[in-house]
């Protein structure tokens, strides 16, 4: 029987990467089939809505879109209350209060999308749900672009339980995508046709993403 591998075998592992191409910016605290949460190292400091991420589970590398963020207290129930009235600045506030960095977190969730296994990347939901405080990457551009050759990722997009409208996540997806394409204006025509072909008798819904992704 294989041997299973070991938490700090995988986190040894770690990425294949330029660290100079990667940024890290958090730490998985809450894990399933459909995605994770994870927390920010620095308050405030979010990927962009729509973003791709990626995390380490064993083999594979797990990609994510960010779909939600928040700003909240780390204790349960209770609310920050307002400490500025009396500050020139948000700036001032904080140097004044540095209690409030201890108080407070950020966290971003990230619906899973896709991983890569064996060199191949598979655009469905991965077979098993990434460990818990594994890093979260923001993926660099080449990974973007290796990942954003196929549409088929845009299918578990429209098709996803999450609370925010799924033409919000799709738009903002593809605009973070086309940032880093050679041709944007090509790429964003493909996605919409693609896009066409899922939402064909939904064309409300497909032209309030074309609106919002339209240069």
């Amino acid at each position: 029987m294989a041997r299973c591998q070991t938490s700090d075998e995988i986190r040894q592992k770690g990425f294949d990467m330029n660290k100079e191409e990667t940024q890290r910016i958090g730490e998985v605290i809450q894990s399933s089939t459909l995605g994770f949460a994870a927390q920010c190292y620095e308050l405030d400091d979010f990927p962009p809505l729509g973003a791709l991420v990626e995390t380490q589970s064993g083999d594979n590398r797990v990609y994510g879109i960010v779909f939600n963020a928040a700003t909240e207290a780390i204790e349960p129930g209770r609310k920050p209350l307002a400490r500025g009235k009396n500050e020139t600045s948000e700036e001032a506030l904080y140097n004044a209060n540095p209690q409030i960095a201890k108080l407070l977190k950020s966290e971003f969730q990230a619906l899973a999308v896709g991983f890569k296994k064996d060199a191949k990347i598979w655009r469905y939901l991965p077979e098993q749900p990434v460990a818990i405080h594994s890093f979260v990457y923001l993926s660099p551009p080449a990974d973007i672009l290796e990942f954003s050759r196929s549409f088929e990722f845009l299918n578990t997009l429209l098709n996803s339980n999450i609370t925010l409208a799924h033409e919000e996540l799709i738009a903002a997806c593809l605009r973070q995508m086309s940032a880093v394409q050679e041709d944007k204006h090509a790429f964003l025509v493909a996605a919409g046709k693609h896009l066409a072909t899922g939402l064909s008798n939904d064309f409300n819904r497909l032209r309030t993403i074309l609106e919002r992704i339209k240069q």
